[in-house]
């Protein structure tokens, strides 16, 4: 699945109706679309009384074809929120609706309109479409404000919750609160980013009868991770494969206190079809660890007082790492101490095999991110909000605002594959790739999933599997196993160990 910006989607249909399709056909078809859902939710839940919420362009006529269709079944009104219509197609829409179809104009029946917004059964928004920008106006944010307040209604936004910007996710001053929201053609970025998707409901896309040729040679902002898996299927194996030829993974992971991370990822490692595992894990925690896993192989380290890894391992971790491995994860549990971070830092700059970065592997460098740059090791970074911000020097709330550029920007600056973990994870390559995982649920948020996360990307890397692919493989599956997880256990008692269990039937 795609994710467009308005922009492009834009250009998308003017190509085709430059193609020969016409505007009008495009119309019918988005009306058609929602009815079709809405006349599902009128049966399923009883409604009677339909409002219309329209604006005065292509929007509005979107939802005049969705009065049309549905006023044989239901009671319809609808509610010129700017008046007349302004655009030809919408003017056209609007004169086909039938007689039993109630026509109110907000700003004449101002109260009337309110009444029926709060006594409603459906409300379907049509007001604003991936054009807007900005803020509601007044009057319009006080009606969406009385749609809302209606608890009872099913409600159901057309192509995009007014008051939600479509390219950034932005809202100003309050939008429509979807259940559901039919998104025509493609997903929009306002779809994938949060809040805003947070106000959308369950998401629709419908197929308004863009030619196939164009969408296959659309640029888009985003593609979905499961777009990615689905083209991209796991190489069969050859019978004669070994552990040799599965690939080796080096960790360096875990400290006094946090054997639970280093747990946690070399065992998501081992369930992704690595071939061996080589645990260096302080020697504090080894007992434990091997209680748990026997399959890696382990090496004891040296630690320091605190029960962290000690710098004088930083000869041996090189040589395990450039000369015995085929891929390196740095990073879950390992602790953040001085020479936590002079280690850290050397291994980066020695590197020559591919790494992934991941808690405090990415807090050691917070203050030396350049090093990055440096590195001429393929690199993964794995950061959760927190982590990014602190590698930017910047606020959490400042991530959150813009995650898909913010991403890109990174990966491309820094020459680093980066998946800025979330809901809905977003992939960015230093090419400019983005890819978005709409897989995963709020249940897996508990400590532990990043380290399973970071666990399965450093695996297909070991696998000969290139940053990219590795990254957005591991964001696909790990949100496929939380979502197992959740149908099985519920989000509320899932945890991560619960999650890589999960691996062995998705495999």
């Amino acid at each position: 699945m795609i994710v467009t910006d308005s922009t492009t989607m834009k250009q998308i249909e003017a190509a085709a109706v430059n193609s020969g399709v016409p505007l009008s056909e495009l119309m019918e078809k988005a009306g058609t679309q929602t009815a079709d859902l809405a006349a599902k939710l009128i049966a399923a839940e009883k409604v009677q009384q339909v409002c219309i919420l329209c604006g005065s362009g292509n929007n509005g006529g979107d939802g005049f074809v969705i009065a049309r269709l549905l006023s044989v079944m239901a009671h319809v009104t609808v509610i010129l929120t700017a008046g007349e219509p302004a655009t030809e197609l919408a003017r056209t829409n609007f004169d086909l609706l039938p007689p039993d179809v109630r026509i109110l104009y907000y700003t004449t029946h101002y109260y009337e309109s309110i009444g029926l917004v709060r006594e409603a059964d459906m409300l379907i928004d049509a007001v604003y479409g991936i054009g807007f920008r900005g803020a509601l106006s007044a009057d319009i944010a006080d009606l969406i404000s009385f749609c809302n307040e209606n608890t009872h209604a099913v409600k159901i936004a057309v192509d995009v919750p007014s008051g939600i910007e479509c390219n950034t996710g932005h809202i100003l001053n309050g939008c429509f609160f979807a259940d559901y929201t039919v998104s025509f053609t493609a997903l929009k970025p306002l779809h994938v980013l949060y809040p805003s998707a947070d106000y959308c409901g369950e998401i629709i896309v419908a197929d308004v009868g863009i030619p196939e040729n164009i969408l296959k040679n659309a640029p888009y902002t985003m593609l979905s991770t499961d777009s990615y898996v689905a083209d991209h299927p796991f190489p069969p194996k050859k019978k004669s494969a070994h552990k040799g030829t599965n690939g080796t993974l080096l960790t360096v992971c875990g400290s006094y206190g946090m054997a639970g991370a280093a747990m946690l990822s070399t065992e998501a490692a081992l369930r992704c079809g690595v071939g061996l595992v080589k645990a260096a894990v302080p020697a504090s925690i080894y007992p434990m660890m091997t209680g748990r896993l026997p399959e890696p192989v382990y090496i004891p380290l040296a630690q320091s007082e605190d029960g962290i890894v000690d710098i004088d391992e930083y000869a041996r971790l090189m040589h395990l790492m450039n000369r015995e491995s085929d891929a390196a994860l740095i990073g879950c549990g390992l602790g953040l101490t001085g020479n936590t971070k002079s280690l850290v830092a050397l291994l980066i700059d020695g590197a020559t095999k591919p790494l992934v970065l991941d808690a405090d592997g990415i807090n050691a460098i917070s203050v030396n991110i350049n090093i990055l740059k440096r590195s001429a090791a393929p690199k993964i970074l794995t950061p959760h909000p927190g982590e990014m911000a602190r590698l930017l020097g910047i606020e959490v709330a400042a991530v959150q605002a813009d995650r898909c550029h913010i991403a890109q920007h990174f990966a491309a600056e820094y020459g680093v594959t980066l998946v800025l973990k979330g809901a809905n994870t977003i992939v960015a390559t230093p090419e400019g790739r983005v890819y978005v995982n709409l897989t995963g649920n709020e249940g897996m948020g508990k400590g532990g999933s990043g380290d399973m996360l970071a666990g399965m990307a450093a695996s297909f890397l070991a696998q000969g599997m290139s940053p990219e692919e590795a990254a957005v493989r591991a964001v696909y599956y790990h949100g496929l196993a939380g979502d197992r997880c959740a149908e099985q256990i519920g989000k509320r008692a899932m945890l991560p160990s619960d999650m890589i269990a999960q691996l062995k039937t998705i495999f």
